[in-house]
């Protein structure tokens, strides 16, 4: 699927997590925002701290929305729950979405970390070396974002952010999965569910 970043109904499913390192599991929401910045789409699962089951999750959020109308993906970022690595081609292969994953800051990478809490776990590791560089982006609010794009060039990744960004650099859909995520991490699982 190409996006289509003059559709008046330009949609969006933005992911973001919440996790606390003590617990076994983060919580990750999903929210489908149209180009309009309208709401119309809600979901949770969890995924496991420091395990392997993210790429899952975020399969398991895209397939409870059961939304043909979604044009594209965002993720905040491909590493999540203290070493959880998404497959970012996989996500992008089985939606049939394009996907954005980024990340606010530039860093020399974790594959350090990964292999100071992960001795011996070549698997984890590379993983994290599939998912390749990032490049830069600025938008139009004057900050930069770095991005993995997946069934979108970096042009159509820029555009689909301005679209989303009102001020800052996180766009609203990964702000208002963030918020959800922290607030369904406050209250017992069993009541989110």
């Amino acid at each position: 699927m190409s996006l289509h970043l003059n559709k008046a109904g330009l949609r969006t499913l933005g992911i973001a997590e919440s996790f606390v390192r003590t617990m076994d599991h983060s919580i990750l929401a999903g929210v489908v925002m149209r180009a309009d910045l309208r709401v119309d789409g809600l979901a949770y699962t969890r995924a496991s701290v420091g395990g392997d089951d993210a790429t899952e999750a975020v399969l398991d959020i895209y397939r409870e929305l059961d939304r043909k109308d979604i044009n594209a993906i965002l993720l905040e970022g491909a590493v999540i729950s203290w070493f959880n690595i998404i497959d970012l081609e996989e996500v992008w292969y089985k939606t049939g979405r394009p996907l954005i994953c980024l990340t606010y800051q530039d860093s020399p990478g974790l594959e350090k970390y990964i292999r100071d809490y992960f001795p011996g776990q070549e698997e984890k590791l590379q993983r994290y070396r599939n998912l390749g560089q990032r490049s830069p982006i600025p938008l139009k609010t004057g900050y930069m974002v770095y991005v993995r794009a997946y069934g979108a060039d970096l042009e159509e990744a820029r555009i689909l952010l301005n679209k989303f960004t009102r001020d800052g650099r996180k766009p609203e859909p990964l702000r208002l999965a963030g918020l959800a995520a922290r607030a369904a991490q406050g209250q017992r699982w069993d009541r989110v569910r």
